[in-house]
Formats: structure tokens, sequence, C-alpha cells
């Protein structure tokens, strides 16, 4: 098995059963994605700690394989991480999406597994939309557009 299958079964494992799909009762932070080009919505939740760690960070909606996977993965990811630290790896994800950099396995994990989206640039959106979400999320909240 090469590596480009086992990215392509990560992105299947966590479109098939996501991790962290569900709603995170108040108090907790908000935001909603919308990729209107696709028909990608989502909802990420987060829960920061007295020290501003992601606490928890889970996410509800619809959406394509690429999607959901994306958000399943961060929602992962993310959890326990601070706030920079947060921040530092939605830049890395996005570089990474957008080709401006290679991807790390080392650094990013199984995050790694999204890389191979920059190849197809009409599913770059679909997989960044979480991300920008959470970043939404992370500081004033409300609603992130792909358009």
């Amino acid at each position: 098995m090469d590596l480009a299958d086992l990215y392509r079964d990560v992105i299947i494992d966590h479109n098939r059963n996501p991790r962290n799909f569900r709603k995170i009762a108040p108090p907790c932070r908000h935001a909603e994605g919308l990729n209107p080009l696709c028909g990608d919505k989502l909802q990420v939740y987060l829960k920061l700690d007295a020290q501003d760690r992601i606490e928890d960070l889970a996410f509800e909606g619809s959406g394509c394989a690429i999607s959901v996977a994306s958000a399943s993965l961060m929602t992962e990811a993310l959890r326990g991480r601070s706030r920079g630290d947060a921040e530092a790896v939605f830049e890395q994800v996005h570089a990474m999406l957008t080709g401006r950099a290679e991807a790390d396995p080392a650094t990013i994990g199984k995050l790694a597994a999204l890389a191979g989206v920059r190849d197809y640039p009409t599913r770059v959106k679909c997989a960044s939309l979480c991300w920008h979400t959470m970043h939404s999320a992370l500081g004033e909240g409300g609603t992130v557009s792909t358009e």
C-alpha cells in the first residue's frame, strides 16, 4: 500500500465514521461555515478552558466526503491545544491545501491525509471550510462562506 492509498483510507474512514460529530452544550464558542458552490454546511463548536486551551471541539452539518473528513480530522488534531497552537496548525493546513507548503506528517500527523486535495483546486474549499469556521469560532464567531 502506498502513501496515497493510506491517505485515501484515512479520508474514507473519517467520512464514514466522523469523530466528534455532535453539538457542545453552552457555554461554548460557535461559528457556521457555508460552501454555497457545493452545498457544504457545518457548525463548529469549541470550548476553551481557563488556560485558553481547546477543551472540547465538535462539529455538525452535512457535506461531501472531504468536507466531513477534514472536520473530523481537525477536531482530533486540535483538542487540547492552546489557541496559539490551533492558529499555527490552521496556517500549516491552509498552506498545505493551497500548495504553498508541503505536508509534513511529523508536524501535522494525520492531517497530512488532506495534502492530496491541493491537486483538485475545486475541492480545496471543501477541505478548508471547517478550518476557516474553527478560526472564526476562536474569534468573534459568526458565519464563514467560501464565496
